[in-house]
């Protein structure tokens, strides 16, 4: 039998970085969003084995071992003691190395779908102390609600009062390392300076809430990041970050119509850049 899952992008609408733990990991604050880019997802379960398989459409995604959704479903299996065979195929709408949480996305899916199909169903603590395993922002994915994001990512504090924010997002043809970021970065904060009830109190007041301490160092080696935030501020957005550890560039309009409008001169005047309008999404009622 074929399941289909769609799974979203993320964007932090602000990411601040607190302090280098002794094991190497970075404490942050950062508020994470997920948006309507979506990835698609088909899992074939078959009988017994326990044999994985993975196939993607975009080639710069390993078809192996290597990929995060495969090891979703190989932790998975090994933790639940439940042993199908699966196919596993990935259709890639969310860019790759694009601080958009794509590869964490799929496992995150991967993780939840197989859990509603076992009949050795984990518990959602377990769920997530699985998906921690795999990376520090796969918890988020799966629940996919705006969320405060601390310790190393992994401890949520939803926060269903944030807008659907119109997007605009900008993805330049680079590739920023996330280790080489996170090493680079001189930690001064100690503390966040963001809180969660600014949000609540001031959500369009995006000046007090948009910021990434990872521009410091992703900026003066990539100039085309602020070069991106520029832009959009001057199209009309009203306020514009670099998302994770980047090159993605967004911009959050007042309307859609707004960066709809934005998107089709982007697409002009950055030709070689990946160009796609998108909202908040994930809020509970």
């Amino acid at each position: 039998m074929i399941h289909k899952i769609s799974v979203p992008a993320k964007i932090n609408l602000w990411l601040e970085v607190i302090r280098k733990r002794q094991d190497g990991y970075h404490d942050i604050s950062s508020l994470m969003l997920p948006i309507s880019v979506f990835d698609d997802i088909s899992i074939d379960l078959r009988p017994g084995g326990g044999r994985i398989s993975i196939t993607c459409d975009s080639p710069e995604i390993p078809s192996d071992d290597r990929n995060l959704a495969w090891r979703a479903a190989d932790l998975y299996m090994k933790s639940s003691n439940w042993k199908p065979g699966m196919t596993i195929h990935l259709e890639k709408h969310i860019p790759w190395g694009a601080g958009l949480g794509g590869g964490s996305s799929d496992a995150g899916g991967v993780l939840v779908a197989l859990n509603s199909f076992s009949e050795n169903a984990l518990p959602m603590g377990d769920l997530e102390r699985l998906a921690l395993s795999l990376g520090a922002d796969v918890p988020f994915f799966l629940h996919s609600r705006p969320a405060l994001a601390t310790g190393i990512g992994e401890k949520l504090q939803f926060a269903d009062k944030t807008p659907d924010y119109p997007l605009l997002l900008i993805k330049p043809p680079v590739t920023v390392p996330t280790g080489w970021v996170y090493q680079s970065l001189k930690l001064t904060k100690g503390l966040p300076r963001i809180r969660l009830d600014s949000l609540s109190e001031y959500p369009w007041q995006l000046q007090h809430l948009i910021e990434n301490d990872l521009e410091s160092v992703t900026v003066p080696r990539f100039p085309i990041i602020a070069e991106l935030k520029r832009w959009l501020i001057g199209q009309g957005a009203l306020g514009a970050s670099m998302s994770g550890s980047g090159p993605t560039v967004f911009g959050i309009f007042r309307t859609a119509q707004a960066a709809e409008d934005a998107e089709i001169i982007a697409r002009k005047n950055w030709p070689d850049c990946w160009v796609h309008t998108a909202e908040v999404i994930g809020r509970q009622n």
